[in-house]
């Protein structure tokens, strides 16, 4: 069994819930202690159970909830070096693991592989969590596609992308000009023209169920990122019906994805 469950997905704050038979994990904790406990309960799953929290990298909607989690439940921190040095918080009472990106580690029965991403943090990574020949891929907050990327990504079962932002909404909102220019560039954020293309590639490469996560909530709309990557599918002359597609949840629980059922 391999199953998989997006918490919350956006700029507010990411979450995302991974199970097997023995092993209960969370990548990121970038809400309330509250609001995850909330949101883990809805799915019927105990946070005391959760053997493990993967960080990406240390920004703020990835990392809010960590300190006061992990050290209310005593529950062990994953992540690189660098980006536990530049966490702005006060974990030093909870356990620390930690990783070197592009190297696999195992937490019980789930083998980890965090592999390097771009983007303005200490040492940014995403995640690929296999068990059982079943493979899940996370990868959001990217500036921009490698291939080295695209490399990560193919062989999963399934991949949550970043579908961020439209551009021209982007430019036309209020954002100050720093804060536009930091997303627009190669170590800021995906727009949803990106994610299509890169998404384009996976299909071609074997992978058919994608979900598009981290939209900007002042940027982008779930029905824009799904119409703009279904465009870019499309026109590379792509079945959409052999895709499945979805958008994740920015304030509530999506399904639980049973992994271990999908086709290969």
């Amino acid at each position: 069994m391999l199953n998989f469950c997006n918490l919350y997905s956006g700029s507010s704050g990411n979450c995302s819930f991974v199970e097997s038979e023995n092993t209960k994990i969370l990548i990121d904790c970038g809400n309330s202690c509250k609001k995850i406990t909330e949101g883990l309960e809805s799915i019927n799953k105990d946070i005391k159970d959760l053997d493990g929290i993967l960080i990406t990298h240390e920004h703020l909607d990835h990392v809010k909830g960590l300190a006061i989690i992990s050290k209310k439940y005593n529950i062990p921190i994953y992540a690189n070096e660098r980006t536990l040095n530049s966490i702005n918080q006060d974990i030093s009472l909870s356990p620390k693991n930690i990783f070197k990106t592009n190297e696999q580690f195992e937490i019980k029965d789930l083998k980890i592989n965090p592999f390097s991403i771009p983007h303005d943090a200490a040492d940014p990574c995403g995640f690929s969590v296999s068990h059982d020949r079943k493979k899940l891929t996370i990868a959001t907050d990217i500036g921009h596609i490698e291939k080295s990327t695209i490399d990560n990504l193919v062989g999963s079962d399934f991949v949550l992308l970043e579908s961020n932002y439209e551009p021209e909404m982007l430019k036309c909102s209020k954002y100050p000009y720093m804060l536009k220019r930091r997303i627009l560039g190669p170590n800021g954020h995906l727009s949803n023209e990106d994610a299509g293309e890169a998404i384009s590639i996976l299909v071609k490469n074997g992978i058919d169920n994608v979900m598009l996560g981290h939209l900007s909530q002042q940027n982008n709309f779930p029905e824009l990122a799904y119409k703009t990557v279904v465009e870019s599918l499309i026109s590379n002359k792509i079945d959409t019906d052999k895709v499945k597609l979805s958008v994740a949840n920015r304030t509530a629980p999506d399904s639980i994805l049973n992994i271990s059922k999908m086709e290969a």
